[in-house]
């Protein structure tokens, strides 16, 4: 199986070379392709005011001076000149849970994946440093070779979140669905030495909510979550709701 692996959290990260070592023990190729630095919460960025520098810093392994949607798009039509047969983000350190996806770098890479016809896996860690990277590698890469087995109809997007402790103590897998996040977030006001204005977004820990199917809820439960995704954000329901509106008179 060829597998194209990239990360948000930057080329040297303990998650991706820890995943990188665990496909390579099952006898995968594998190419990294990963930014240069950190770039977590970049979404689905992609650059295209300036060139892209990519160096090769050792054998199958290149560092990308842009986001994590780069990194899949300059894998797969510049350094591996062909589709892989998956793409494979993360691990992440730190979880990408309910609305969060869409803020993800680590996600957004999975999504340019799906939309180039490639079927992805985005894997994070809910403990950001002590969590067993070793053993969510393990179970992802198992993950990876079962989903090409059984080749959905369209290019799968799985979103898997690991708990914390020893891989040894989680339930097993747990299919779910996205979770809801109650924002406490806030700008926060500090000044510099000069007396110029600045400002920090943050906030507290995040407050979920929704049932016991949801990614979160497994996660604080001990399992293993896996959330399938997909790309087409149309509403439905208000679709229906607005076939009663009189939308051309709305513009007249």
């Amino acid at each position: 199986m060829r597998i194209l692996l990239t990360n948000d959290d930057g080329i040297l990260a303990r998650g991706l070379r820890t995943l990188n070592e665990a496909l390579l023990e099952r006898g995968h190729e594998v190419t990294v392709v990963a930014p240069d630095r950190e770039q977590s919460a970049s979404s689905h960025a992609i650059t295209l005011d300036r060139p892209l520098r990519i160096r090769e810093i050792e054998n199958k392994w290149f560092s990308v001076d842009g986001t994590p949607t780069d990194c899949v798009l300059v894998g797969c039509h510049g350094i591996l000149r062909a589709k892989p047969d998956l793409v494979i983000s993360g691990i992440n350190h730190g979880p990408n849970m309910g609305e969060d996806v869409t803020y993800s770098g680590t996600v957004a890479a999975a999504f340019e994946a799906h939309i180039l016809g490639v079927p992805s896996i985005a894997a994070s860690m809910k403990d950001r440093e002590g969590g067993d990277f070793p053993g969510a590698a393990q179970l992802v890469t198992r993950l990876a070779e079962a989903l090409l087995v059984r080749q959905c109809a369209r290019p799968a997007i799985l979103n898997v979140n690991f708990p914390p402790g020893d891989a040894e103590g989680w339930s097993k897998p747990r299919l779910t669905r996205l979770g809801t996040r109650f924002y406490t977030d806030e700008l926060i006001e500090k000044e510099d030495p000069r007396g110029r204005k600045y400002y920090w977004i943050g906030g507290a820990e995040a407050v979920w909510n929704g049932g016991d199917d949801t990614d979160f809820a497994t996660v604080a439960q001990g399992a293993v979550s896996v959330t399938p995704l997909h790309l087409n954000l149309t509403d439905e329901e208000a679709r229906q709701e607005l076939k009663d509106w009189d939308l051309a008179g709305c513009f007249s």
